[in-house]
């Protein structure tokens, strides 16, 4: 039973017995910092019940709960808040039972039903840039997340590899490539076909510009240039199963496919299951036809099909053109009802997409409940802002991304350079080194990106992320390191149990914060919010700090305290890595 429970269970039995009211539940809150106490009753909250000065009345509470609780040893009441000292007893117990379990906050499953996040979802005409490392991020996150919290989880994506887009990088392949690959070029497989695309665009433009320079309507221009005509031409021929051009298609993917999975891995992310649009596009005809008969659906005198959404707000929506061909919606219809029967365990669904698909998802979700499938009541869409730079938006087209193998290079760069002023790496190999850049500058990149809320836009600035003061990673990263070095320290045994000494402030403030982590997990996979992970594990850091430089740890003479704040700093530092595991950030044993 939690603190809050178990007090709440005594304010319940004061009420009774002072007031001779029965009252159910009673609002609790965290004691500021300025007055003294561990946790707070709102009195407030109980004058719909208790008629009478608030004061008075958190006072006779106070004094009940002192004398027939002993949990609590004091109290004092500022307007209509009862301030509630915990005994020490209470602190070192729950302490104890944490530094006995290795996964401490980690719930085990608890259910054999499974949750699908999706995230990445490329396409295969360029590589990965920074936006795309957010959504990896968030999902690779929320994944983990949801697993720490008691959740089966399968991690997948969709990965766009037809239509037009790839089209276009192909027949710019095929007309100035002079059949580079990627071993003649040394380039990844995913740049050198992101190169043909920004081609295509540069050639479509020139094209545009001579047809309107000859007197052409540039809206015209921009459908008629020859260029684009031909990559219409190959989008059918792919389509229709032309042996040479599929087999460039393939080619080219695979190209694609090989420079993807270098970056999932140098990103640290992973999948359990892939989707390919070019198997799943034909998907969800068949339950248009469905929904035509049950009507969920209905057919326009052109042939069209739609869904009439207007009765919840939403418009009306396409799902079938006339000529029988299917839209985006149909297909992701299909691809959700096609992972529930490969997955027969899934019964809710994440979808990590930008904000611009808001609406796109209301309607899916939407659909899918009136096509009458019971799990479309748990799908969810991961909505996160865009990701902007100091120098502006990013465009693809114009080859004006920033490239994510780039930037993570970068901020192993920037981590090098940082280290090697701070001059902390004597006794480190060139390898150690190494491996210690990368650590510090993708613990920066993912922690900056993570710690703000995803439905919030990001100016991400790689300079300030690795800053190793403040709310960064390589601050946290620091700690986790400076706690390690203590335990190295350590030359006696601290595994002894410690049942009774006189708790520091500043102790009881990290045992308080290190409580919560479980909670933390909960709220976070109920929130599908990795920066509630994110800033928890900075304010543990703070509080953390705050006790290392208030107090000595081998300096003090009681041997007990000594072990105890030993122990405390192992705990923090265990914490420190689970937390920063289920955000895909790698901790330093040494700093």
């Amino acid at each position: 039973m939690s603190l809050k429970q178990q007090i709440q269970n005594s304010v319940i039995e004061a009420v009774k017995n002072i007031f001779d009211k029965n009252i159910e539940n009673v609002d609790f809150q965290e004691t500021r910092k300025d007055f003294e106490g561990d946790i707070t009753l709102v009195v407030f909250s109980l004058l719909r019940h208790i008629k009478g000065n608030p004061v008075e009345i958190g006072t006779k509470i106070g004094e009940y709960l002192v004398q027939n609780n002993d949990l609590v040893t004091n109290f004092n009441v500022v307007k209509g808040f009862l301030n509630l000292v915990i005994a020490d007893s209470y602190f070192l117990k729950t302490f104890k039972n944490a530094f006995a379990e290795d996964n401490f906050g980690f719930q085990n499953q608890t259910s054999q039903d499974a949750v699908m996040v999706e995230y990445s979802s490329p396409n295969t005409n360029k590589p990965l840039h920074l936006g795309h490392i957010r959504n990896n991020l968030l999902g690779y996150a929320v994944a983990e997340i949801l697993r720490a919290s008691g959740k089966k989880v399968y991690k997948t994506q969709i990965i766009n590899d037809r239509g037009i887009h790839i089209c276009k990088s192909m027949l710019a392949w095929k007309r100035y490539g002079n059949n580079q690959t990627p071993e003649s070029t040394g380039l990844k497989g995913d740049k050198l076909v992101g190169n043909y695309y920004v081609k295509f665009d540069q050639e479509y433009k020139k094209e545009i510009s001579d047809l309107v320079a000859n007197g052409m309507d540039t809206e015209i221009a921009k459908k008629q240039a020859p260029i684009l005509l031909e990559a219409q031409k190959m989008l059918q021929k792919w389509e229709s199963g032309d042996t040479e051009t599929v087999a460039l298609w393939k080619k080219m993917n695979q190209w694609v496919y090989d420079g993807f999975e270098t970056t999932y891995k140098n990103l640290g992310v992973d999948f359990d299951a892939l989707y390919y649009e070019s198997q799943t596009y034909l998907l969800g005809k068949e339950f248009v036809e469905q929904g035509l008969k049950t009507g969920v659906f209905y057919k326009k005198t052109d042939g069209s099909v739609w869904c009439d959404l207007t009765d919840e707000g939403l418009d009306e929506k396409i799902v079938l053109r006339s000529d029988g061909t299917a839209v985006y919606i149909t297909q992701d219809i299909g691809t959700a009802i096609q992972r529930v029967k490969d997955y027969p365990d899934v019964n809710s669904m994440v979808y990590t997409v930008g904000n611009e698909q808001d609406y796109h998802f209301k309607v899916l979700f939407l659909i899918l409940k009136k096509l009458g499938f019971e799990w479309a009541k748990n799908l969810f869409h991961l909505s996160y802002g865009m990701v902007d730079l100091p120098e502006g938006k990013m465009k693809s087209r114009e080859g004006t991304v920033v490239d994510a193998d780039d930037l993570m290079l970068q901020m192993s760069s920037t981590a090098k350079e940082i280290s090697q002023e701070l001059g902390k790496l004597e006794g480190y190999s060139d390898n150690e080194k190494e491996k210690l850049y990368k650590v510090i500058g993708m613990g920066a990149l993912k922690y900056y990106i993570l710690k703000v809320d995803p439905k919030k836009r990001i100016l991400f600035d790689p300079k300030e992320s690795i800053e190793f003061n403040g709310n960064t990673g390589p601050f946290i990263q620091y700690t986790y390191a400076r706690i390690q070095s203590i335990l190295r320290t350590a030359t006696f045994d601290y595994s002894k149990n410690i049942d009774s000494i006189n708790l520091q402030e500043k102790e009881r403030n990290v045992i308080k914060q290190l409580n919560n982590f479980s909670e933390i997990i909960q709220v976070a996979a109920k929130n599908y919010s990795p920066a509630i992970i994110a800033n928890y594990t900075y304010d543990l850091v703070k509080e953390y700090n705050s006790f290392y430089q208030s107090l000595s740890i081998f300096n003090c003479e009681d041997l007990d305290t000594k072990i105890f704040r030993v122990q405390l700093s192992k705990k923090v530092g265990d914490t420190i890595k689970l937390a920063f595991r289920t955000l895909g950030i790698e901790v330093p044993e040494r700093m």
